[in-house]
């Protein structure tokens, strides 16, 4: 299985791009940073739209198609509305709802062409929670929530449609983060392997069937429900 993973040089999309690997696929990483392992790949900023159908294309091409594209890329910035910098907070609009489709959208062709073509996006129990000091970050993911649903509707019986929704992972996803919007020290959160394997679950279902969406969280989660 050729699967697109986004954001797949750290966190959870490293860890989706190792369990592609590990289960016999071939993982496609598309990030800004290269991955620390030796898979293909393609550096793109997924706020410059352009930049970011150029790489699906080019990663698409040179693996011959795709089965599939997890869109685990995602960013945040913390604060009130009027503390955030307009260009932080519309960044991330940008790189978790904006990218989400745009790479999607250039994905398609390719998976439209496959017998049992995927698309697994990365929402997060904040698109359905609204938080204070996350008006980006919320937006954003209830963006991805609408997108997600949406797309499965438009899409059905011609690309299978999965909107993983986890809750907090232990990843560097809070490392710049000021510390009191950092997770405490008795937080419980899941590993990325674990939303990793859930993912990989929704990937392997049988010829039509299909995962809509599922919640995978750390058993004490605060956001959910």
């Amino acid at each position: 299985m050729k699967v697109l993973i986004t954001g797949g040089a750290s966190g959870l999309g490293a860890a989706v791009a190792r369990k592609v690997a590990d289960d016999g696929g071939r993982p496609l990483v598309l990030d800004r940073h290269p991955p620390k392992e030796d898979f293909e790949h393609m550096q793109a900023d997924l706020a410059d739209r352009r930049c970011a159908e150029r790489a699906v294309h080019c990663l698409a091409r040179a693996a011959g198609g795709l089965d599939a594209v997890v869109t685990a890329a995602g960013i945040d910035a913390c604060g009130t509305l009027c503390e955030v910098p307009a260009e932080d907070w519309e960044r991330v609009v940008q790189v978790n709802l904006l990218g989400t489709a745009a790479v999607v959208r250039a994905a398609l062709p390719y998976l439209e062409n496959e017998p049992h073509g995927r698309v697994v996006t990365v929402a997060s129990t904040l698109g359905f929670r609204a938080l204070s000091d996350a008006t980006a970050y919320c937006a954003s993911k209830f963006g991805v929530v609408g997108f997600t649903r949406a797309l499965a509707v438009e899409t059905a019986g011609k690309v299978a449609v999965t909107m993983i929704v986890p809750g907090g992972m232990d990843t560097a996803f809070f490392d710049d983060r000021p510390d009191r919007y950092k997770p405490g020290a008795d937080a419980k959160l899941n590993r990325p392997e674990n939303v990793a394997a859930t993912i990989a679950f929704a990937l392997n279902q049988p010829p039509g069937c299909e995962v809509r969406e599922l919640v995978v969280c750390p058993s004490q989660e605060p956001s959910w429900p």
